[in-house]
């Protein structure tokens, strides 16, 4: 079994889609993925099919896709929020742990026949919930097995393996329900999560070490929110994902309506076209892999949207299922090339101190576009045509390409988001309870007349990385009777987040933090002061005055 703790070699100076199979516990772990993926389609076709022939009730047989959704909206945050404040590698090993018994679990009762309806959907959400909780953790870890410069051809490598069990994972699951049991079926799922689970055992990951105070949970996921909210690349990113997984939701949503009631095909029909859009998917990672570097993101997401409304547009007028097959193809290259791209950006765009808290918001909004786009087709398929809901969605995604103007893929491939200053911070007596509060930050500036205007573009940009990282409120004030006395402020809820918004920041923010220093032309370092909220009185004796001469954030 792999031993590797992190990433610790450099990558090649040519970095290709197979660069990350260089490093074993990444290749280890896409293996055992791989198999794992197999394993829930296969789980996926059984538990429908087994639903199916328990009951005549269409509305349970319709539930189970409620019962392996659901759980992602009501845990990805929390998943997120506990990926980043708990050991990985343990929630990983908890997770795979508690899917096998669930699966295990299903499959003997299944050949015992002790099993009903409404039984396979219980353990239908219990599976939903380990996959909910384990999606987060999952994601993020790609950043401690591969090097940065090959973290986009990790995400892409992902990205197959979920595709080549999409497209062999519900046939081979059929077949051994054909000569077999659905039972058989949920036993090998079972055994698919503990080949992971032995891999994740023997990873030796190093502890990560935290600075300031430990997060509580609330706070952690306020945190995340608000990184979020402050972080324009990310927040272009997730409007982009919902305006992109909310039109292709017709494509997954109809594709079965198109082919039986529209070209009056069986069911055979249907599974083929599901594994052309897969085949397309690993056809697509090979070109990237190949052709990739000539194309930004930006222009991937395009030409992936634009593949879309053909798509949609092939669905709704084409009769020829073998013309489908051939957009099904083209369909399932342009869905890799648009989510990777999503992907490898918000990875490449946070630091590890919050990357599953940001990640579990970029697949809720991802899994909210599909749910909320395939009711919204589903029902002008309903009231109106099936062709005018595929072509209204063909016309979404074409107006959705002028997101690229007021939200542009930026690039982060160049940014060094390591934490800009690990020392530690000794403001204060010592006394200061991370729970005392609220804090008042002030740094005092001198700028000329003639630089107000360009100190005033850099401090916004440093008012949102404070915000971003702590900060309930941000500003910058002038002295009414000395205008070139300025003064920057921001303010926090306790102490212990003044302290955790330190080593937050990182050597990009120091970028912003250092265009704002250079107006400053005192004949000293910008003046800190750190203010407390007033202590009870009991407490006086002891308070003293913080403030600093140094650059203390």
């Amino acid at each position: 079994m792999p031993e590797a703790t992190t990433t610790a070699s450099a990558p090649p100076a040519k970095v290709t889609l197979w660069t990350p199979f260089m490093y074993a516990l990444f290749r280890a772990i896409w293996i055992a993925g791989l198999v794992s993926n197999v394993g829930t389609w296969m789980q996926n076709v059984a538990g429908v099919w087994l639903v199916t022939t328990l009951t005549t009730s269409a509305l349970l047989v319709a539930l189970m896709q409620t019962a392996t959704s659901l759980p992602a909206f009501l845990l990805s945050m929390p998943a997120g929020v506990m990926a980043d404040l708990v050991d990985r590698r343990r929630l990983l090993l908890l997770t795979q742990g508690f899917m096998a018994v669930v699966a295990t679990a299903l499959g003997v009762l299944t050949l015992n026949n002790g099993i009903s309806a409404y039984g396979v959907l219980g353990f239908t959400f219990l599976l939903g919930m380990g996959a909910a909780l384990n999606a987060p953790i999952w994601q993020s870890i790609a950043t401690e097995l591969v090097p940065r410069p090959a973290l986009g051809s990790a995400i892409t490598l992902n990205g197959v393996s979920n595709n080549i069990a999409r497209a062999i994972g519900p046939a081979l699951g059929g077949a051994i329900i054909a000569y077999y049991s659905a039972g058989w079926v949920f036993l090998l799922n079972g055994v698919s999560f503990l080949g992971t689970w032995a891999v994740v055992y023997f990873w030796k990951r190093q502890p990560t070490v935290t600075s300031g105070p430990a997060e509580n949970f609330i706070g952690a996921l306020r945190a995340g929110m608000r990184y979020v909210q402050y972080s324009p690349a990310i927040y272009g990113v997730l409007v982009r994902t919902f305006a992109f997984s909310f039109g292709a939701a017709a494509m997954w949503g109809l594709v079965s309506v198109v082919v039986a009631r529209r070209l009056h095909l069986s069911s055979g029909h249907y599974g083929v076209m599901l594994s052309w859009l897969g085949a397309g998917a690993v056809t697509g990672a090979i070109i990237m892999g190949r052709a990739g570097s000539r194309l930004n993101f930006n222009q991937r997401v395009l030409l992936g949207v634009l593949a879309f409304v053909g798509t949609n547009t092939a669905l709704a007028l084409v009769n020829q299922i073998y013309i489908l097959y051939a957009v099904m193809f083209v369909s399932g290259i342009a869905w890799l090339l648009v989510m990777t791209s999503f992907s490898t950006t918000v990875q490449l765009s946070v630091p590890r101190w919050v990357q599953a808290r940001v990640i579990s918001v970029y697949m809720l909004v991802f899994q909210a576009g599909l749910s909320v786009g395939s009711l919204v087709w589903g029902e002008l398929a309903d009231h109106l045509t099936l062709e005018t809901s595929l072509l209204a969605a063909a016309g979404w995604m074409l107006a959705s390409t002028l997101l690229a103007l007021p939200f542009p893929m930026r690039s982060a491939e160049g940014l060094n988001l390591d934490p800009a200053d690990d020392r530690p911070h000794t403001v204060g007596n010592g006394t200061i309870d991370p729970d005392d509060g609220p804090v008042l930050v002030t740094i005092e500036y001198h700028v000329e007349p003639e630089n107000w205007a360009a100190f005033h573009t850099a401090a916004e940009q440093l008012k949102r990385l404070r915000l971003r990282d702590g900060a309930l409120r941000a500003g910058v004030f002038a002295d009414v009777n000395d205008p070139t006395r300025i003064s920057e402020f921001f303010y926090l809820a306790t102490w212990g987040e003044h302290q955790r918004q330190h080593h937050r920041f990182t050597r990009e923010d120091q970028v912003v933090e250092a265009a704002v220093r250079r107006f400053h032309s005192g004949p000293e370092a910008p003046r800190v002061t750190h203010l407390l909220a007033f202590p009870n009185t009991s407490n006086v004796e002891e308070a003293t005055p913080i403030a600093t001469q140094e650059s203390q954030r």
